[in-house]
């Protein structure tokens, strides 16, 4: 007679836990945060296991469950979010992903387990997820649920407590926004030589060589998080930009530039005495910069520090 399956070898807690990959991608690209979505995961899998047995056997579809309970919590915690941002010092941008794409709360790569993984695509770009920050969390949660994971409109419906038709519009109306902000339009290559360039120029002091790479309204934002000195508001303007840039560079002995894809794009992580004091992510249109996101608040860098190679 065979033993009876312990929880370690039960079927269903296999099936369960290999969905906490795809929940981890929903709750970064819904939060912009690393560690927000492995809180929501904690949270949807505690909500599972604190049902009564006979509650879980009544859920015909488990998987479908899960995604639903974690999107619920990401819409309260957008809710939420919106308020606290108005406390926020300076400017507010998404927790960068290493080129690795792997995370754990402690940023220990080396251990991570295998479905601890962010799926690095067009979505999960910074300029895609500062568009995302700007919708409502009704919006958001209905375009990442319907555009990139693929969730009919009934399924969200019941998600955000609208109807079918009113998801549909909500995330029509986010697609039409992303299609108005102006995206990026670099091949990867393109991409990566215009970052290696813009490495170039600042590591040299190349002020001409820099303000030739920015676009005449290029934009800078910082975010320090109240942790660290950061620009408060946008810079806006290739001279400022460009200037701005080369005098953190002559203010900070010792730092280095090194290229590094941040959230599946090249970029370029700003390094001292080997520990990564920021993350820099830009868009590029027609040859030109157009957007720099620089991340210095500490709390965002988890994944970035204590990892760093050559």
């Amino acid at each position: 007679m065979s033993t009876p399956p312990g929880p370690a070898q039960d079927p269903t807690l296999g099936t369960l836990m290999a969905e906490r990959r795809r929940l981890l991608n929903i709750g970064y690209r819904m939060l912009g945060s690393l560690q927000d979505a492995e809180d929501v995961v904690q949270e949807t899998y505690a909500r599972w296991y604190g049902l009564p047995e006979d509650e879980q056997q009544a859920i015909g579809a488990p998987l479908a469950w899960l995604t639903r309970v974690a999107s619920r919590i990401c819409l309260d915690h957008l809710t939420s979010a919106r308020v606290r941002r108005e406390h926020y010092t300076g400017e507010w941008l998404p927790e960068p992903v290493r080129h690795s794409a792997t995370w754990t709360s402690a940023g220990d790569e080396g251990g991570a387990d295998p479905a601890d993984r962010i799926t690095l695509d067009e979505s999960v770009s910074m300029g895609m997820l500062v568009v995302l920050d700007s919708f409502t969390p009704a919006e958001r949660v209905a375009f990442v649920l319907h555009d990139i994971f693929g969730m009919p409109f009934t399924e969200i419906a019941d998600t955000v407590g609208r109807t079918p038709a009113a998801c549909r519009q909500l995330a029509s109306s986010a697609r039409r926004r992303i299609a108005d902000r102006r995206p990026g339009s670099s091949t990867a290559q393109e991409h990566r030589q215009i970052v290696t360039a813009f490495r170039h120029a600042c590591q040299t002091g190349d002020l001409d060589t820099l303000v030739a790479l920015l676009d005449p309204a290029v934009e800078s934002r910082s975010d320090g998080g109240g942790r660290v000195r950061a620009a408060l508001r946008p810079v806006i303007g290739r001279d400022k930009v460009a200037r701005l840039f080369l005098g953190l560079m002559r203010n900070e002995p010792g730092v280095e530039l090194v290229e590094e894809d941040v959230n599946g794009a090249p970029g370029v992580s700003v390094r001292i005495a080997g520990t990564t004091i920021a993350v820099v992510a830009l868009d590029i249109h027609d040859g030109l910069v157009t957007d720099v996101w620089m991340v210095v608040n500490p709390d965002k860098l988890h994944a970035w520090t204590g990892h760093e190679t050559s």
